[in-house]
């Protein structure tokens, strides 16, 4: 006689490697139900920027043959996940619900109503931490409070109990029988069309969990003794490329960090400086969503409440937009978003010199940056993004300081020595055609020093 069945529901966690919550439905040993729901209209809800809708597209079309691969089928439902979900154990007679836990606030919100709800109506429920190494609430200062700094952040992490070890994927799934509609993928038009603009993309990823493993084993085996040493210089390819997976969860956290000590162990220094180095850019993960945990409007309002004094001039539109298309004429700022345009990503050391470009030469709100950032990044994440544009601002939480202003040209002597970099991105570098600079650099930043200045006058001054 079968069994009420369970329901797993996938978010940001789309693989079956390391996932709590399937493997908790799996030993439940009942029939089960896999759906992904996508949720565009729930109150507080982000919509996905183009470059993240091409993502998942891809994601969920990857997902469904390894779902096949052991006997379970993706369902696809799109709506409010507040009527969805309910209505789908209302329809399968399901008895149990897991999920993978989120940070943000609107989410954190619809799933404790849907726990609730759920469970007074005698539905088993269970959620589990899946995307990040520490929960928000498991690190806090000697006061109770949310870390601020990075630095003890993480040392507070370290010296925490470890992570879980990672889960094996289950290797075979009592796939529910029953009938239940869904939704075709392309039903859902995550792709761009008119014009098809993501030709960049497919050249440069394969979304999904295999690709995803792939990237890691050559990372640890092929990059990581020179990881601490070359991680900054963009055109040497020294980085795991896996932002993107970690993002839509195609790989976990737990599993990066194991396999990456897994290599640690009984290697050369350099090996170990590259895996310190790199875990470290795990633990940056974890801080940024600790932050948004604490600050939920990250992405809208300055951590740093008194930088809303700061004097925004009008917005230059012309500015924004030859930012946006790479063409200011400043070389390694166009070269950075021409490959953010062409790739959906960019090297992160690049993320902060255009970020640092905008804000502090250009005087353009840091929002519009994160804004464009949102739309074109395929690893756009409402935690990271928000806070490494608040931290180089100068507003957010352990920000770089107001009078850190990143010199392009000096950053691509250092970074960039040869012109690699920009000459990969900007073909038409050291000819007629490529445009004169937009702004003076050194002007911009007399003009950005006095405009931090008001700030600081502000946090002196009484009220």
């Amino acid at each position: 006689m079968v069994g009420a069945p369970s329901i797993v529901w996938f978010r940001d966690d789309l693989r079956i490697d390391d996932n709590p919550a399937l493997v908790a439905a799996v030993s439940r040993g009942e029939p089960v139900i896999a759906i992904y729901l996508l949720d565009e209209e729930s109150d507080g809800f982000r919509p996905y920027g183009g470059a993240a809708r091409w993502w998942l597209h891809h994601s969920l079309a990857a997902l469904a043959p390894d779902l096949e691969g052991i006997s379970a089928r993706l369902l696809l439902r799109r709506g409010p996940a507040e009527q969805i979900l309910p209505a789908l154990v209302a329809e399968t007679g399901a008895g149990a619900v897991f999920w993978n836990r989120r940070y943000g606030r609107a989410e954190r919100e619809v799933d404790a109503r849907l726990k609730s709800g759920l469970r007074d109506d005698g539905v088993e429920v269970s959620s589990f931490a899946a995307s990040l190494l520490y929960e928000p609430w498991t690190i806090a200062t000697g006061q109770g409070t949310p870390y601020s700094v990075f630095t003890p952040f993480w040392r507070a992490c370290q010296a925490a109990p470890p992570p879980r070890a990672p889960l094996d994927a289950p290797t075979t799934i009592d796939g529910w029988a029953g009938q239940a509609g869904g939704d075709d993928l392309d039903e859902w038009r995550l792709l761009p069309t008119q014009p098809d603009w993501a030709g960049g993309l497919r050249d440069a990823w394969e979304p999904g969990e295999a690709s995803a493993h792939r990237l890691l084993d050559e990372f640890l085996h092929e990059k990581l003794a020179a990881y601490d040493t070359e991680r900054d210089i963009p055109a040497q390819g020294a980085t795991s490329g896996l932002s993107p997976h970690l993002r839509w969860g195609e790989i976990s956290p737990n599993r990066v960090l194991h396999e990456t000590e897994q290599v640690r162990r009984g290697a050369g220094a350099a090996v170990a400086a590259g895996a310190t180095r790199f875990l470290t850019e795990l633990g940056w993960r974890d801080f940024c969503s600790h932050v948004l945990f604490a600050a939920p409007d990250l992405a809208t309002v300055n951590w740093r409440r008194e930088f809303d004094a700061f004097p925004w001039p009008p917005l230059n539109e012309a500015a924004l937009a030859a930012w946006q298309q790479g063409t200011t004429g400043i070389p390694i700022v166009d070269a950075g978003m021409r490959e953010l345009w062409r790739t959906g990503t960019m090297h992160n050391r690049v993320r902060m010199i255009v970020a640092s470009f905008l804000t502090k030469n250009l005087l353009i709100d840091w929002r519009l940056g994160e804004q464009w950032f949102w739309d074109t990044l395929v690893d756009a994440d409402a935690a990271s993004n928000a806070f490494n544009w608040q931290w180089v601002a100068g507003s957010g939480a352990d920000a770089a300081p107001y009078f850190r202003i990143f010199n392009p040209e000096l950053q691509a002597k250092k970074f960039d020595p040869h012109g690699e970099y920009i000459r990969q991105n900007v073909p038409e570098w050291g000819t007629d055609a490529y445009p004169q600079p937009i702004v003076d650099l050194a002007s911009s930043r007399k003009a950005a020093l006095a405009a931090y200045d008001v700030v600081t006058r502000s946090k002196r001054e009484p009220v």
